[in-house]
């Protein structure tokens, strides 16, 4: 630790955009980090759309409530990939700015910094509130269809890429014995 630097922080956690194997890894392994380093982490809900919600959906996540999660699929901060913040659709079909009632969704909770679980979307929506709120913020990169700049590595990718390869050589032996051709289709930006 530095220099006068205060020993504790709060810092939120939210993943956000479609879903992907190791979500609940990167949340685990952020809350031990954290409570390792005397610091606690706060799980927001439904990444920004929590941030809306008056009182904001989140809870505090310690070592014992993230255990058992490591290897269960989807997130237990749940997810959404609806309703740019900047152009957020209204009931009468309307888009309006609401960035300013998520930044201060994040003031109430006391955050010191955010940590984004997001794909290329989420990501450029998240850095955008960052800049405008002042927001400290980590951005963690996912995706299943590998299709981020800047990175080499991406939750969840690689997992994507497994079950798919197991699924072809599944299908290769059943279309050999059937005397046929299989197509596997699967998920992409513009594919799939």
């Amino acid at each position: 630790m530095r220099q006068n630097e205060p020993s504790y922080k709060r810092i939120g956690i939210m993943t956000s955009g479609g879903d992907c194997a190791g979500l609940n890894a990167v949340i685990r392994g952020a809350v031990l980090r954290a409570h390792g380093l005397g610091w606690s982490v706060i799980g927001i809900d439904e990444a920004t759309h929590g941030l809306l919600k008056r009182p904001v959906a989140a809870t505090e996540l310690t070592p014992d409530s993230v255990k058992g999660i490591l290897h269960q699929g989807g997130t237990i901060l749940r997810t959404t990939n609806r309703g740019n913040p900047f152009a957020y659709p209204a009931a009468d079909g309307s888009l309006s700015d609401r960035s300013g009632e998520i930044i201060e969704g994040y003031r109430q909770l006391g955050l010191d910094a955010l940590i984004g679980v997001g794909g290329d979307g989420s990501l450029a929506i998240l850095r955008r509130l960052a800049a405008q709120g002042g927001i400290n913020l980590v951005g963690i990169p996912k995706t299943i269809d590998n299709d981020l700049g800047h990175t080499e590595r991406a939750v969840g990718f690689s997992t994507a890429v497994v079950v798919a390869t197991e699924a072809i050589d599944r299908l290769h032996v059943t279309a050999a014995s059937h005397n046929r051709v299989m197509v596997l289709e699967v998920m992409g930006r513009d594919a799939g």
